[in-house]
């Protein structure tokens, strides 16, 4: 597993800038698409008990939705992952 899984969709704005973040800084993640597949699109929802997106999930369990660039990063940060 991936320390990093955002789950989003490519015309969410919220989450092109998350991404763009984590490529700027780097960091591996891995994508799952809610508009490819529904499975993504329940797991996304169970984690977070919402539909926002995007919703990050960190290696430990932690979940972000709908982060701003500073909360993603003091996230990063506290684990080490930057």
């Amino acid at each position: 597993m991936s320390e990093v899984i955002v789950y989003g969709a490519d015309w969410c704005g919220d989450c092109r800038r998350s991404e763009a973040l984590l490529k700027a800084l780097n960091v591996e993640y891995e994508k799952k698409d809610v508009e490819q597949s529904a499975e993504f699109t329940e797991e996304a929802k169970a984690i977070s008990g919402r539909t926002n997106i995007p919703v990050i999930v960190f290696s430990d369990g932690k979940h972000l939705v709908e982060p701003s660039d500073a909360e993603l990063q003091a996230e990063l940060k506290l684990r080490g992952i930057i």
